[in-house]
């Protein structure tokens, strides 16, 4: 198995390498490109559920899964071209959700 947040420096610095743009809004791009991967996902989500009439079923679960990684990852990259602490930043930010909600679920099957 990779490294998943040296695997995303490497994409990260793979756009960063092949765009002239000024470095803000190269940040502003990647950003927008979150809202495209989500309209992906509801996309295939609709197609999943047949709910297009003129495509019918024209995907499955799994693409829909497919899509979620993608809006992931292209956050997670997001996030590194923002700042090159990005491991660090999620880190903390995945400790804040875990004080905020987890542990007042665990305080309240402890309380059980």
């Amino acid at each position: 198995m990779t490294d998943t947040w040296q695997t995303i420096e490497q994409l990260a610095q793979r756009l960063e390498d092949h765009s002239t743009l000024p470095r803000e809004q190269r940040i502003l791009l990647q950003l927008l490109k979150i809202q495209e991967e989500a309209g992906e996902v509801a996309e295939a989500v609709i197609g999943a559920m047949a709910q297009n009439p003129r495509k019918g079923h024209s995907h499955t679960w799994e693409d829909v899964e497919s899509e979620v990684c993608d809006v992931i990852v292209t956050g997670m990259v997001a996030l590194a071209r923002m700042n090159p602490e990005a491991p660090a930043v999620f880190a903390r930010h995945m400790e804040r959700i875990i004080a905020r909600d987890l542990s007042r679920a665990n305080d309240a099957t402890t309380a059980q």
